[in-house]
């Protein structure tokens, strides 16, 4: 999991301009656990949502660095699942994103 959030937190500070947010959050929402990471950057459009967890999806050619090889989502995703949660992300472009994972509360 720690790989997880720092991959999440890696791509917030890629696409974060230098006076840029990147805020973290940790909540309980009904009966599940988010934990979210929030930026200002340069958001994703509504059209390359669905397949960005998606193995070597890239979003936008002006997003892509050289360096990149594009899987961290989707093994961030196959992580998450493997812990019975659950990873998404809302995102407006211009005005940044959010990715949430999101975790079953179990009471014992």
């Amino acid at each position: 999991m720690a790989q997880v959030f720092g991959n999440l937190i890696t791509n917030s500070l890629r696409y974060t301009p230098e006076n840029g947010k990147i805020i973290l959050g940790v909540y309980r929402q009904d009966t599940d656990l988010v934990l979210s990471v929030k930026d200002t950057g340069s958001g994703i459009s509504h059209e390359s949502l669905p397949p960005l967890f998606y193995h070597f999806y890239q979003v936008e050619t002006a997003r892509i660095d050289a360096n990149e090889s594009g899987p961290g989502l989707a093994i961030a995703k196959s992580v998450v699942e493997a812990h019975a949660g659950t990873i998404s992300a809302e995102s407006e472009v211009g005005h940044g994103t959010i990715l949430k994972i999101t975790f079953p509360i179990s009471r014992k």
